[in-house]
């Protein structure tokens, strides 16, 4: 992890355009989409089943649709299309050819 607190991930070239990569980042589950030279992640969890598969869904008008019963996923915010609920989002940024995802981890209080 850098002092910025950003991880470095994968090379650029590793992704291919509108496919879902799955990452474990710090202990937090990750999805990273590349869509037209843009990187979106996200977390690979779904709120639905609490099942690590978004990385397996597909894109649509913007969104990522869970494979498993077809929830959409705004890629920018992650919000579902209803707008109640959704899934956390990550920067990231390019450095040398490389992606790096900054994550923050739930606090738990119990």
């Amino acid at each position: 992890m850098n002092d910025d607190g950003f991880t470095k991930v994968a090379p650029l070239s590793r992704f291919k355009d509108r496919r879902g990569e799955r990452f474990l980042i710090d202990d937090v589950d990750v999805a990273v989409y590349k869509i037209d030279d843009k990187f979106y992640s996200i977390s690979n969890i779904c709120p639905h089943q609490h099942a690590a598969i978004i990385h397996n869904g597909f894109i649509e008008n913007g969104s990522v649709v869970c494979p498993a019963h077809g929830w959409e996923f705004d890629i920018v915010t992650g919000k579902v299309k209803s707008g109640v609920g959704g899934l956390n989002v990550y920067e990231t940024k390019i450095i040398d050819g490389f992606l790096f995802v900054k994550v923050y981890k739930k606090e738990l209080n119990w």
